[in-house]
């Protein structure tokens, strides 16, 4: 055998140093991606993702969608996401109606057991109706900034609207028109609407009406409600600051109307009204439209990601088998 020269010595062991680096990197890769929660499947629930939008809600507009790339987010990383189209204007029964015939497609088209409903405002009381009325269909209900025992500035509306008034046909048309124009834009004028129903369905009184009728995952005062009924279990999250960045058009309005509350809230809806179930937060620094990422992504510049937020929801949701 001829002697190995020393050239080719030197190509051999630069060799095992460069295996050596690169099985280094790859063990470091592996340790490091489950810690940051970007590793596949992160958010790959057991059952498809379900988020139901609120009052004046919509799928896609001006190149936007009302959850603000929350799907994207969802998906990437494992889970199955759906966006609902109900009406934008309604009450939380019809609604709930509606959501029920979607959820029926979505669990014949995957072949899915269950669903995990994630409701934002008025999406909380329409998608516990759809738990209510058929709990062995869903999984988990999220209210994110859930209008779950009303909003003050409905009361106020309704206030200065009663029934029958001349102002309750003003606001009515207002609002009418509005919703017309919205659902046009975005294909879904086939549903019905009705903004009167929408806003006795979210008065104080409204709510107190339908919980009587539907009271899962409901809290006695400000605190925690059953955390699972008939085998749904009930999460919450959302926010108590009105105003979050000044670049946010939006944040003045909802500032303003943070007003009407005297208690902590997102702007249109209390803390308290927030809670459902397990209330993992409602304190987080963000009004009612950051809780869906904004005004296209527009939020607090200290607080959490709405995005790692409803990640993080989806990562627990997994972990409890969900």
């Amino acid at each position: 055998m001829l002697p190995c020269p020393p050239w080719a010595k030197h190509i051999q062991e630069s060799s095992v140093k460069h295996r050596a680096i690169l099985g280094a990197a790859v063990i470091a890769s592996a340790v490091w991606l489950p810690q940051t929660g970007l590793a596949s499947g992160y958010t790959e629930t057991q059952y498809p993702i379900l988020l139901v939008h609120g009052l004046f809600g919509f799928d896609h507009f001006l190149g936007a969608n009302y959850f603000y790339k929350v799907p994207g987010e969802l998906s990437r990383d494992g889970a199955r996401v759906f966006v609902s189209t109900v009406s934008a204007a309604n009450s939380n029964e019809v609604r709930g109606e509606q959501l029920l015939a979607e959820v029926r497609r979505i669990l014949a088209q995957t072949g899915a057991a269950k669903i995990n409903l994630i409701g934002h405002s008025q999406g909380s009381p329409t998608a516990r109706y759809v738990a209510a009325v058929r709990p062995d269909l869903v999984a988990s209900v999220t209210s994110v900034g859930g209008v779950n025992a009303g909003s003050r500035v409905a009361d106020i509306v309704r206030k200065v609207a009663p029934p029958g008034s001349v102002s309750e046909s003003v606001a009515a048309a207002v609002a009418g028109a509005f919703v017309k124009m919205l659902t046009f834009a975005t294909g879904s004028d086939h549903l019905p609407q009705n903004t009167i129903a929408a806003l006795d369905g979210l008065t104080t009184q409204g709510l107190a009406t339908f919980n009587a009728k539907y009271p899962a995952g409901v809290p006695h005062g400000c605190g925690e409600g059953a955390h699972v009924v008939n085998g749904v279990r009930y999460y919450a999250w959302g926010g108590s600051s009105p105003v979050t960045n000044v670049l946010d058009p939006l944040d003045g309005p909802i500032g303003l109307l943070s007003l009407a509350h005297g208690v902590p809230n997102d702007g249109l809806v209390d803390t308290c009204s927030q809670r459902l179930g397990q209330v993992i937060r409602v304190d987080y620094k963000m009004n009612h439209l950051d809780q869906i990422n904004g005004f296209f992504g527009i939020t607090h510049l200290s607080e959490t990601s709405p995005l790692t937020v409803y990640r993080q929801h989806a990562n627990r949701l997994k972990n409890a088998g969900l």
